[in-house]
């Protein structure tokens, strides 16, 4: 039987006294697409980091393709938020895309070679943004500056990608992009999707984690409003895909209305 691109037994991180996640089992297989949704604080973007060995654990263990993250860290594409990025750093999309080349112990005297230079050119053009090559990233849209990350991501040539709100700072037609990007990417890797994106996620991905500390659920795609309730803490009205905002139902909560 082959090893789950990810293994996740009884994990639980925390921040000084604060529990991030708690005794989460999970399990994601080769070349799956996984989407994990949940209210923020609740602990997705910390798994993340847990699978990329970028925080301690507290207890629990973590494995890619059957090894510790620190063994197995090449095999791993990250692309993080677009919000934890400087946009004002004074470098190109190429030099950005490039660092995804780096190996760890090189010398101060290194070079990147040719072959680095065609494949960060190959992969600006796979990911749309070829044009924009030699552009300052201060220049870039939200949406051209999401694929650049995942350009970067993909100089590593992984065998598992982790994205953390891609979709978050973009317009509608490059959340479309990125999604049918992503897609085809996940012909030939696994892909694991942080989004808040609840009405297209179900219609992207393989499989489901709801998080909120816990994992509240894990399995079929398909939203449920008990799944939904559950993760928020508070009644949800799930509404058809393609409506382009989505409703709450009217309750409180230590005493106010929302």
């Amino acid at each position: 039987m082959n090893k789950p691109a990810v293994h996740i037994e009884n994990l639980s991180v925390y921040y000084g006294q604060t529990s991030a996640i708690a005794d989460v089992c999970l399990d994601v297989a080769d070349r799956e697409y996984l989407g994990v949704i949940g209210p923020n604080g609740g602990g997705k973007s910390t798994l993340l980091k847990a699978i990329l060995g970028l925080v301690p654990v507290t207890s629990g263990a973590v494995r890619i393709y059957g090894e510790s993250p620190m063994r197995n860290r090449s095999l791993v594409g990250y692309v993080p938020q677009f919000a934890a990025m400087d946009k004002l750093f004074p470098i190109t999309v190429t030099e950005v895309v490039l660092t995804g080349c780096l190996k760890p112990g090189l010398s101060p005297l290194f070079r990147f070679s040719s072959k680095n230079k065609r494949d960060v050119s190959r992969l600006l053009e796979q990911v749309g943004i070829a044009g924009l090559a030699n552009r300052r990233i201060s220049d870039l849209s939200g949406g051209e500056f999401q694929k650049m990350l995942i350009a970067r991501a993909l100089a590593r040539k992984p065998r598992l990608l982790l994205l953390d709100e891609p979709t978050a700072s973009v317009d509608a037609v490059s959340r479309n992009q990125i999604y049918s990007l992503l897609a085809e990417l996940n012909k030939n890797m696994t892909i694991i999707l942080v989004t808040h994106d609840l009405l297209a996620i179900s219609s992207q991905v393989h499989r489901l984690a709801c998080l909120n500390r816990h994992l509240v659920y894990h399995g079929e795609p398909q939203l449920t409003e008990h799944v939904v309730n559950s993760l928020y803490g508070c009644p949800v009205d799930l509404i058809a895909h393609g409506v382009p905002h989505r409703v709450l139902k009217e309750h409180k909560e230590e005493g106010v209305t929302r």
